[in-house]
């Protein structure tokens, strides 16, 4: 019980930390996401806490992504009208952009040589882990694996994003937010949500979008971008 509250203290404490640093110092290194997971391990690491005792605290804070899922709904319903002002043209990039999720990832496992086990794991690292599982049981992937590339695609996603739109001079709110949800599912939204509430809302809207559309796409396309 004891290492259940600290470790629930030692996240938060963490993430609060990350969030100063990242503030003060603006860097890909220093987002929230990466650097609190960096010093939540290097701290289990230092004390020798396995993760197996950590597990429980995951599981307390994990509860809570539920209600912060729909709490997404408030900034989405006050954004509605810029929304529904630029649907047609959000979807066409919320399209284009999860098709391109899916084939540079079986371009890339193509060029690598890697298994299909691992290409078709890939295909669905860019949408909610929720979601991701449920298709992978369909389209025969390793749930693992597949945890795995959703998380680190959802914190590269968090890290670069920003970063990347900056150096490229894209400052409009609403197309950063497009981009992130629609790449980086949950974790790429907290990141957009901290830039501001527009950003957070369209964020919300792409990543429940992109695992609706990928989970119809992929059992349809998957078997022909295997044989291509």
């Amino acid at each position: 019980m004891l290492i259940t509250i600290f470790s629930i203290l030692l996240t938060v404490a963490a993430y609060l930390l990350s969030r100063k640093a990242s503030t003060k110092y603006p860097s890909p290194l220093t987002s929230p996401v990466f650097l609190s997971t960096v010093i939540v391990i290097s701290i289990l690491l230092l004390l020798e806490i396995p993760y197996k005792q950590y597990e429980p605290a995951r599981a307390f804070m994990t509860y809570f992504l539920g209600p912060a899922t729909v709490a997404l709904a408030v900034p989405l319903y006050r954004q509605r009208k810029i929304i529904a002002n630029n649907f047609f043209p959000a979807l066409a990039g919320l399209l284009a952009g999860t098709m391109s999720t899916i084939i540079s990832a079986v371009v890339l496992a193509k060029i690598m040589h890697l298994s299909n086990t691992i290409l078709v794991s890939l295909t669905v690292k860019s949408i909610t882990i929720p979601v991701a599982s449920e298709v992978s049981s369909i389209i025969g992937a390793d749930s693992l694996l597949v945890a795995a590339f959703v998380m680190i695609t959802g914190m590269c996603g968090a890290m670069l994003g920003p970063w990347l739109m900056d150096l490229l001079n894209i400052s409009n709110p609403f197309p950063r937010g497009l981009a992130i949800g629609t790449i980086a599912h949950g974790i790429g939204t907290a990141e957009a949500a901290r830039e501001g509430e527009l950003q957070g809302a369209v964020s919300g809207a792409a990543m429940g979008l992109a695992a609706v559309i990928t989970s119809l796409v992929i059992p349809v396309v998957l078997p022909f971008l295997l044989k291509w």
